[in-house]
């Protein structure tokens, strides 16, 4: 790893308001795995999209292979060796494998050509796929590897690849690290971004850290400890979150043999669901992407009406009921899709505010909608959740992805929610705010709520949670202390394992 394949100088963008990046310059070798780092609005996402031909700099320059690169489009960056994977698929659930990966060729053979390729080139890389199978039956883990594949069929020099392992169990997390090293060995380079900094030590051989958009500095993963690495991305010690004892109260959530139907022809339907959480619980909820936690999380906030089974806020039912009226009474819901669910893109983050707060933070009366109110409730979530914005004028898509999960997140939890339920509460942030947003939850729940979380970070769960059970095509397992559960006991559940003997708290 000796060769330089791309050179960084002085890369600059700014917009309005903010300056994404400021005078960049590093290098990548060929055959090393660099990790990007930096807290959610450092400047990565825009970084990336440079080297890609999706953003055009304000100034500064790249060199690929000793050659002035300058790409104008994507098409223009792959045709040059670059290769990119995206945090959000983007495939089509009608359509197979095949088809899916000749939409991003720009002169796909014959489908029977094709179709042998991707069979070639997925067994001799570790990730075996059916070219001929419907994407929208893969699992989160097989949909990865059809992006990947689509980009390892233009035999890229670099691949760059964000958030790669967030919808992975550790053991695809496993089978992708060995994919990375076969490349390395290749002399393919690999720019990583991602915020489980443990990962980064165990796979990448170099560290570039961005924070308000400039380099501040690089590092060695394997020499350096996760908390330095944090410290380095914030600019200042990094405190874990703290969890203090809890009393636990009277059952404030209760769902009894709850079942109900996708609403999705690719969506997994729940099936005879039972569970309850205690004012001050924690109860968490693990699983592989697509068994069944959209559809919980809809079921809960009066999105999909369940078609057996009740469910109870207090000892008063309110399965019947509508979103607006269980908000009403104190269930309050965080879905795992931040753009275009949990927030309108083109809506300002007061409107989105708006959205979900009106009734309970007396936003709007008599049929008129205060304003300063709702602007100032929006202004409260953004100082106490450091939401990187310009302010509250801003519209929801114009935030980073962490910095919009914040503000989903800080809106259901400033509420004062009797229940709370919340999807992947800590998806795509840096660990700064990942802590953040885990003790807002641990506080929630201090402070006398019941909190279920749903989340395929296990870590996450194991830290904050009382409890554990594992959603597994539609079903759950029985659920047990967190305390007492060993690895292998939790990957059992997330296996479907069932008739381990429930724990009552």
């Amino acid at each position: 790893m000796t060769d330089t394949l791309l050179t960084i100088e002085g890369l600059t963008k700014a917009y309005p308001g903010v300056v994404a990046n400021d005078d960049v310059s590093f290098t990548i070798a060929e055959g090393e795995v660099h990790a990007l780092l930096g807290e959610n609005g450092a400047g990565k996402s825009t970084l990336v999209k440079m080297i890609y031909g999706l953003v055009k700099p304000d100034s500064g320059r790249m060199t690929l292979r000793g050659t002035a690169f300058a790409p104008n489009e994507p098409r223009a960056a792959r045709a040059a060796g670059v290769a990119m994977v995206f945090q959000h698929f983007s495939l089509f659930n009608a359509l197979n494998v095949a088809e899916n990966v000749a939409l991003g060729m720009e002169n796909p053979p014959a489908m029977r050509d094709l179709a042998a390729r991707i069979r070639e080139v997925s067994e001799t890389y570790g990730l075996p796929l059916d070219p001929y199978r419907t994407v929208g039956e893969l699992s989160a883990g097989e949909r990865q590897r059809v992006e990947i594949i689509r980009c390892l069929l233009q035999d890229p020099r670099l691949l760059i690849m964000d958030e790669p392992t967030s919808v992975l169990t550790p053991q695809e997390v496993d089978i992708l690290f060995e994919t990375l090293r076969k490349l390395t060995g290749e002399g393919v380079a690999i720019l990583y971004i991602s915020h489980k900094l443990e990962e980064i030590r165990a796979l990448c051989d170099q560290a570039t850290i961005l924070r308000h958009g400039r380099n501040v500095g690089t590092c060695v993963p394997s020499q350096t400890t996760a908390r330095e690495m944090a410290e380095m991305m914030v600019g200042s010690a990094f405190q874990p979150p703290e969890r203090a004892a809890r009393a636990l109260g009277d059952v404030a959530l209760e769902i009894t043999s709850l079942s109900a139907k996708s609403p999705s022809e690719f969506g997994t339907s729940l099936k005879d669901i039972s569970l309850t959480v205690r004012a001050g619980e924690i109860l968490g909820l693990g699983g592989v992407a697509g068994n069944g936690q959209d559809e919980l999380l809809a079921a809960l906030s009066g999105e999909l009406r369940s078609a057996a089974g009740t469910i109870q806020l207090k000892g008063k039912p309110v399965g019947r009921l509508g979103p607006g009226a269980r908000r009403r009474l104190g269930l309050l819901t965080a879905p795992e899709e931040r753009l275009g669910h949990a927030a309108a893109p083109e809506m300002s983050l007061t409107e989105n505010a708006i959205l979900t707060a009106a009734q309970r933070e007396g936003l709007v009366r008599n049929g008129f909608l205060n304003w300063n109110k709702a602007r100032g409730f929006a202004e409260a979530i953004i100082e106490r959740f450091d939401v990187r914005t310009p302010g509250p004028a801003t519209v929801a898509r114009a935030l980073s992805g962490g910095n919009l999960q914040k503000f989903v997140i800080g809106r259901e939890v400033m509420q004062r929610p009797e229940v709370l339920v919340v999807n992947q509460p800590t998806w795509g942030v840096d660990a700064s705010a990942a802590a953040a947003i885990r003790q807002a939850l641990l506080d929630l729940a201090a402070n006398g709520a019941a909190v279920l979380v749903i989340s395929q970070d296990l870590d996450e769960l194991m830290e904050i949670s009382d409890r554990f059970g594992a959603l597994n095509e539609g079903r759950l397992s029985d659920i047990r202390p967190t305390r007492r559960l060993s690895v292998e006991e939790i990957g059992l559940m997330m296996g479907g394992a069932h008739g381990m003997e429930v724990a009552h708290v």
